[in-house]
């Protein structure tokens, strides 16, 4: 069965209501609430996740609710915490940061999030969950198929990613947008010649006048972000994850939003840092990133 969460203008609005409490930047929980094991939440029965979609598979929305493997994921969290979950939308920047966390906003962060040594130093991540490389999506007939003929181009790429990072350190032009669907949008609109993103996020869009023209190998993989010391619900969120992986859960999941036979679907056994594979579905009318 999918894992369908259903979020609410009034349910994003209270949560932000309680970050304007916490006073924003502070280091503390918005609230002494707490779930099972000690973990401080910042909203009594529910565990809090920052996410950004659309990023199909891994965030989405789905009838008015957000799916995908990531709330899938955390909802396993949040019923071994005992307590619901609760998403909520956010923009990438404020999560890859630590900013949302930091302001007390949500209790997690789960949005397909590559691990760096620079946002350790804004957040601590979970054990490693997912690997992932960067892809290049063209559209059909563009004679692109390695590094070098990117040189002259403009670059679509999502803001505060590692596909960003990775075209500015290449010293190619890219061009910021907010989100992946607007990535696409741009691209179909001939407002880019290519996109950058990870790999698995742009698979599905491939067929449709559009073509991954190539992979960039980064090694790159995904975890969830807790505030800076939150040790009770990385240890929590920790222990979740080594459940699910022992008892077939996680596959499980990943066949169900990836198909069945994915690739690479499993992180390395001493894995410490986040990740992805390629799906064959395509998006769903609400991925519009």
């Amino acid at each position: 069965m999918r894992h369908l969460i259903r979020t609410s203008a009034v349910a994003a609005a209270a949560v932000l209501a309680l970050a304007a409490c916490s006073g924003g930047g502070s280091d503390e929980p918005a609230s002494d609430a707490t779930a099972a094991g000690g973990v401080e939440l910042v909203d009594a029965g529910s565990l809090t996740v920052c996410t950004n979609p659309p990023y199909e598979p891994f965030e989405y929305e789905e009838d008015g609710e957000i799916v995908g493997l990531d709330m899938a994921l955390t909802g396993e969290i949040a019923a071994d915490l005992g307590v619901e979950l609760r998403p909520l939308n956010t923009g990438f920047d404020a999560i890859e940061s630590g900013a949302a966390l930091n302001a007390g906003q949500c209790d997690i962060a789960a949005s397909a999030i590559t691990i760096t040594e620079e946002r350790e130093e804004n957040v601590d991540f979970t054990d490693a969950y997912f690997d992932a490389d960067q892809g290049v999506l063209v559209a059909d007939g563009t004679t692109v198929s390695d590094e070098a003929d990117l040189e002259g181009l403009t670059i679509g790429v999502q803001q505060a990613t590692t596909g960003a990072a990775w075209v500015t350190e290449q010293g190619l032009q890219g061009v910021e947008f907010e989100d992946l669907g607007l990535q696409i949008q741009a691209l179909r609109n001939g407002q880019v010649d290519v996109v950058v993103n990870d790999v698995t996020v742009l698979e599905p869009y491939a067929g449709d006048q559009l073509t991954v023209a190539f992979v960039v190998p980064t090694g790159e993989q995904y975890g969830f972000a807790v505030r800076t010391g939150n040790t009770a619900l990385l240890e929590a969120a920790n222990a979740t994850i080594a459940r699910i992986e022992g008892d077939g859960t996680y596959a499980a999941l990943v066949g169900e939003y990836f198909g069945q036979g994915a690739a690479s679907d499993e992180p390395s056994a001493d894995a410490t840092s986040g990740a992805s594979t390629e799906p064959t579905t395509e998006p769903s009318a609400e991925s519009t990133d």
